[in-house]
């Protein structure tokens, strides 16, 4: 090849996947210019704190002045990895207006203010390639945005928070409780020193609202997402499941019916015949249905320095491809619909319920009476065991609207039959 052009990029942040996506250039070097039509250059890394050495990285690269990177007319390309929302957000917009392309892995930042980031792409013409926000090294993104272009996407739901698979796949398999799970989690360094994002389904928000975003073509923020974490779940939970044929998941889900969009984080009882059921320990999957295309899955390591590289690298190359042939800022912000957002209340779902009731005469049938009252059908009642005066039904319900079921159980919670609603968890199908 003659006359390779060399594209200079900056990374903004150090920290492991920053690491990762220098060591994966580096290791590439002899590649790209048959990958990507260019040498790629990583110029300068933007960093706090500059006298602190980084494995694998030259100290030469390292700066603190971003003014240094954005008003550098050679730098072509800046990659944020630096995550949360300021200065982040300041410096992609700051960057796009300088005409230089921009690839992030901020699923905060895009779940956010991604109205303002794709209105500041189609003004300045340029790239914004986010591949690594959603799943990892999970190719899903893309897919979305140009593969599955040609359906009318009517769910994509998947598992794309590692730390809760890893923790409920301890406690299905290894019959472990939540705090047992969670504690291995952390020592095998799955979860943070502070779970909370995970565990609570934050992560997982975040990251639906994006793909909601994009399958629907209608923006979906953070805050229009509805959230509901595992640390609710138990053991019981997890045998009653399993003694049903299901596997409990925390999943995102986005749906689009002739009424709105919904768009949620849960647990949630799957099949065990369904193919997120087989996704154990920290892997991601997300799973897409369309008009052309079916089903669809795509499976994969949804963080980790390599695997979240692996999507950063796919992006970077995208953008030297099209620097090189001149067709930068050719797909922008595909969100041309306002649909409605549905709130949760709205939405419907069929229940797996645990109650403890006094195990009298008549108390199934008083429940069964609420339930009926409030549109609810039961679907299958199962009574486990008697003790201390009390027994223990486990309800499955046919699909029922959520306000329903919750004026249900709003009525149930004040009868003195019912000594405690142990748990509501939703059912798919």
């Amino acid at each position: 090849m003659n006359q390779i052009p060399t594209i200079k990029a900056a990374l903004l942040g150090a920290g492991t996947v920053g690491g990762g996506v220098y060591k994966l250039v580096q290791r590439q070097k002899d590649e790209l210019p048959y990958k990507a039509g260019a040498n790629v250059e990583i110029s300068r890394i933007l960093v706090r704190n500059t006298s602190k050495h980084r494995e694998g990285i030259p100290d030469e690269l390292l700066t603190d002045d971003w003014k240094s990177i954005v008003n550098d007319p050679e730098i072509k390309i800046v990659i944020e990895l630096m995550g949360g929302i300021e200065p982040a957000r300041t410096y992609l917009l700051e960057a796009m207006r300088a005409g230089k392309q921009v690839i992030t892995a901020n699923k905060d930042l895009l779940a956010e203010y991604g109205d303002e980031l794709m209105e500041a792409v189609t003004e300045n013409h340029c790239d914004m390639l986010y591949e690594a926000s959603v799943g990892g090294g999970i190719p899903i993104i893309h897919p979305l945005k140009q593969c599955l272009e040609g359906n009318d996407l009517t769910e994509v739901m998947g598992i794309v928070n590692g730390t809760t698979n890893y923790i409920l796949s301890k406690m299905t398999g290894e019959g472990m409780d939540y705090a047992e799970a969670l504690a291995q989690a952390t020592e095998l360094g799955y979860a943070e020193a502070d779970p909370t994002a995970d565990v609570e389904g934050y992560d997982a928000g975040r990251k639906i609202a994006i793909m909601a975003s994009i399958a629907f073509h209608t923006r979906v923020k953070f805050e229009d997402v509805y959230t509901e974490g595992i640390t609710k779940i138990t053991a019981a939970d997890i045998r009653y499941a399993s003694e049903f044929g299901y596997v409990i998941k925390l999943l995102g889900v986005a749906r689009e019916q002739e009424d709105g969009v919904e768009v949620r984080v849960h647990p949630m009882l799957i099949p065990a015949t369904h193919p997120l059921a087989t996704v154990n320990d920290a892997f991601n999957a997300v799973f897409v249905h369309g008009d052309a295309v079916d089903d669809a899955m795509f499976m994969g390591r949804g963080a980790g320095e390599f695997p979240t590289a692996s999507a950063v690298m796919g992006d970077l190359i995208d953008a030297v491809r099209n620097l090189i042939q001149g067709c930068s800022g050719r797909i922008g912000c595909s969100c041309y619909k306002k649909k409605h957002i549905k709130p949760m209340e709205q939405t419907s779902s069929r229940y797996f319920l645990r109650l403890q009731v006094e195990d009298r005469s008549g108390a199934l049938a008083g429940i069964a009476s609420v339930f009926g009252n409030n549109g609810v059908s039961i679907y299958q009642v199962v009574q486990k065991a008697r003790h201390d005066g009390k027994a223990e039904l486990v309800i499955i319900t046919e699909n029922v609207e959520e306000r329903r079921i919750r004026d249900a159980l709003t009525i149930l919670q004040g009868m003195s039959m019912v000594r405690e609603i142990s748990g509501m968890i939703r059912v798919y199908g």
